[in-house]
């Protein structure tokens, strides 16, 4: 997609074209050398490629920990499950969908905790992220105790930042579908995108862990986020449903650390991008009204807070790559 200054451009000189590309192209490989954090960088314009660099770390062919962009691909998970059926709505409730989760001494109103309210991280329950996520991955059933924590917020209500509620919702998934995270992530998303998706984190009851700790090549990462952009499909293929991804890209809650507003599993910025977003920088973006689609590895050791290295990324994201559609 090109912008109008970009079609003036290239109406009036078109052999000036690659030239303006590769200046705007050296200001972006410029810019990732004040970024020692960050491993690769990918953007796709349309059908092409247009820049792709990975000047630190294993590259791009290589699985990468993406982190907490996990939530995103569990959250698309949850619209291929209500497509198929085996989840209403997601007005479904946790004690309809998967009842045999509920511990004995789940938190009252535990079980009217809906899909959307899990997606959206409006579960009401006590994080178990930040200072809690050790004490919370080293216990005995995660499940267990996601689910008999405080409720500090009314379900439905303000975003809780919380692993553990993505992990809920894919054990949601794993009981409505019969079939385990991994398998159908493989399924509903690797076969169709022709990408790889390895085995990952399971909890003590054999439950993969759903938001966190997945790893995707560098270029599947690209091909989610142009499958994103192109609102479910990808290469001629309906990997997900339409009303799914625009639904997802619906902002119903807003972050409290980063102030970015939260869809379905997607942060949504000012700007314009659905973005997924993992510790230590890693990022699977689209922006659909510039036609682009984005994906980012950073070190998964060192921490990128919304005033530090992760807003240096979303300047990246909102200047030179921005000005690269």
């Amino acid at each position: 997609m090109m912008n109008r200054r970009y079609f003036m451009l290239a109406a009036a000189a078109p052999l000036a074209v690659p030239h303006i590309l590769r200046a705007q192209s050296d200001d972006l490989t410029a810019a990732l050398d004040r970024l020692p954090q960050l491993h690769s960088l990918q953007v796709r314009r349309a059908d092409q490629v247009i820049f792709a660099q990975a000047p630190r770390g294993p590259g791009l062919e290589r699985p990468a920990n993406i982190k907490s962009c996990s939530k995103s691909i569990v959250a698309l998970l949850l619209g291929a499950a209500i497509d198929r059926g085996e989840i209403a709505s997601v007005n479904a409730t946790l004690g309809t969908v998967a009842p045999d989760i509920l511990p004995a001494d789940a938190t009252p109103g535990a079980a009217d905790i809906t899909m959307q309210d899990l997606v959206t991280l409006r579960a009401g329950l006590e994080r178990t992220s930040g200072a809690n996520y050790g004490a919370w991955v080293n216990s005995r059933d995660w499940l267990s105790d996601a689910l008999s924590r405080p409720m500090v917020a009314q379900p439905g209500g303000r975003m809780l930042y919380s692993t553990g509620t993505t992990h809920i919702l894919g054990a949601a998934l794993t009981e409505a579908t019969g079939q385990s995270l991994l398998a159908q992530a493989r399924a509903r998303i690797g076969d169709p995108l022709g990408i790889e998706i390895p085995a990952w984190t399971r909890d003590p009851q054999g439950y993969y862990l759903g938001g966190n700790e997945m790893a995707l090549r560098p270029t599947a990462m690209l091909d989610i986020a142009t499958m994103l952009r192109d609102s479910g499909r990808f290469n001629g293929t309906q990997v997900l449903p339409a009303a799914w991804i625009d639904a997802s890209l619906h902002p119903y809650a807003r972050s409290p650390w980063s102030g970015l507003s939260y869809g379905y599993g997607w942060f949504l910025s000012p700007s314009g991008y659905a973005l997924g977003r993992g510790y230590g920088g890693q990022i699977i973006a689209a922006h659909r009204d510039r036609d682009l689609a984005v994906a980012i590895t950073s070190d998964p050791t060192l921490p990128a807070r919304s005033e530090g290295y992760f807003g240096d990324l979303m300047q990246l994201l909102d200047g030179p790559i921005l000005n690269l559609a």
